[in-house]
């Protein structure tokens, strides 16, 4: 294949990617979004394997071979429940793969034309790698918290600020030291070992509560590795596809945090979530407790149902009985719409794809922007799973770690009914308020065991 239509080839393949991006804007046309995704990336996989600078051939095949059953096999295996970090550890794949290609670029650079180009290559490398470090071991890390094998709550080392702007200042005199010694092996390491230790400690900082933007934020990352990579390869669709998904990224992350009422740099620095003020054991008054059987009888009465559901409905996989119980309650007349947090879920988007996989309609799932005004006017509200994103305490308890994060304001409505298998604290250790209130009752138990009962007594 020649250079003209390797790069005509690159040229399709970017415009198979925006659309791909645009497809994936809406739940409607998510699934052309992918296939349009597919698409582009198989154009890219065959310009570049038979492009004219492609050498090893049969390696390359295998390599792909390896890969791609390696993939395929963890992509049937994989839950729902189970996307986020998996999504989290293909970003580390992405960071690693930028480290490698730095060093490899370093120590079989091509001869410059010019100095000024062989300057320009070595700061290319020596970012590449920065950026690849820290997205590897920051992905790990988020994996880790969201697989429960690393503990969800902060790390708090003392003056961590201090140590992350040590990290930054040091990397960038290591920088000039790297370049002006004329690509200095020791430099390029040292800071390799910094940035593999500021990744690492930049997302253990970060309180579980935050890691729907962490994913996001680490899927921005990885895209600026891509493109890292594709200076240092001199690869311009590679530049043009790290570019598309590190904006994205970052956008996404900015958009969920303004939707948290937070700063993007102060929870990247981990200013959310640092301490629980609220412990788990303070009581704030009696609960109620509640049956499927009455929920049920409730629901048949109610003119008005909103759902909103949380991270444990996906646990519970009772995403398909909801569906059930809301197309038998719509056959009654009754008006039933589903409320979604922006951050409900560890990943963005999480609980929309869960009801779109249970044939959710998706003219009755709302954002929160949406719906929270229309609480004041339903009759009961279910609450699946969902803990931190109901929290009253965010507008009432100005000392509470999620103070000023906009919730679902479930507790304006007539009846709530809170999906619990106990009283425990949520996902980011804050004790909820809700539970305690004169409208709350509490279902306890698995969320898809109670939701088939409720569908069978209706």
């Amino acid at each position: 294949m020649s250079a003209g239509l390797t790069q005509a080839a690159y040229i399709v393949a970017a415009l198979f990617f925006i659309l791909s991006l645009a497809g994936l804007s809406k739940q409607e046309s998510a699934k052309y979004g992918n296939y349009y995704g597919i698409a582009g990336m198989s154009i890219a996989l065959v310009a570049t394997i038979f492009g004219p600078e492609s050498q090893g051939f049969v390696w390359i095949i295998i390599a792909m071979a390896i890969g791609g059953t390696i993939g395929i096999h963890y992509a049937k295996k994989v839950e729902m429940t189970e996307m986020p970090e998996l999504v989290a550890i293909l970003h580390s794949f992405v960071g690693l793969a930028a480290i490698l290609v730095g060093y490899n670029s370093y120590l079989d650079a091509p001869k410059a034309a010019t100095h000024a180009e062989h300057i320009i290559h070595l700061v290319e490398v020596f970012l590449g790698v920065f950026i690849g470090a820290v997205t590897f071991t920051g992905s790990v890390v988020a994996f880790g918290k969201l697989r429960g094998l690393v503990s969800s709550s902060p790390l708090n080392l003392p003056h961590k600020h201090k140590m992350n702007l040590a990290a930054v200042i040091v990397s960038a005199w290591l920088l000039t030291r790297f370049v002006e010694a004329d690509g200095s092996l020791l430099a390029l390491f040292v800071m390799t070992l910094i940035a593999l230790a500021f990744g690492y400690h930049l997302v253990a900082s970060i309180g579980g509560a935050d890691m729907p933007v962490v994913v996001s934020m680490l899927n921005s990352y990885s895209g600026w590795a891509a493109a890292a990579a594709g200076f240092m390869l001199a690869n311009d669709l590679l530049i043009v596809t790290g570019a598309l998904v590190g904006s994205s990224g970052a956008i996404l992350s900015y958009i969920m945090c303004k939707a948290m009422n937070r700063s993007f740099v102060s929870v990247i620095a981990g200013g959310f979530g640092q301490e629980v003020l609220v412990s788990s054991d303070v009581v704030h008054g009696e609960h109620r407790e509640s049956s499927a059987d009455e929920v049920a009888e409730l629901l048949k009465n109610s003119k008005s149902v909103i759902i909103t559901p949380g991270y444990g409905m996906a646990v519970a996989q009772a995403q398909y009985p909801v569906h059930e119980i809301t197309e038998k309650l719509r056959a009654k007349g009754v008006n039933v719409r589903f409320g979604i947090h922006p951050v409900a879920g560890r990943l963005p988007g999480h609980m929309n794809v869960l009801l779109a996989e249970a044939k959710v309609p998706y003219d009755i799932v709302l954002e929160m922007d949406e719906i929270n005004d229309d609480f004041e006017e339903t009759d009961t509200v279910l609450v699946i799973g969902a803990n931190d994103t109901v929290n009253p305490a965010a507008q009432e308890d100005p000392a509470s770690p999620i103070a000023g994060m906009p919730v679902l304001e479930v507790w304006n409505a007539k009846n709530v009914i809170v999906f619990k298998r106990s009283m425990n604290t949520g996902y980011a250790g804050v004790q909820n308020p809700l539970f305690f209130k004169e409208n709350t009752q509490m279902l306890f138990g698995d969320a898809k065991e109670s939701v088939d009962a409720i569908s069978k007594a209706l």
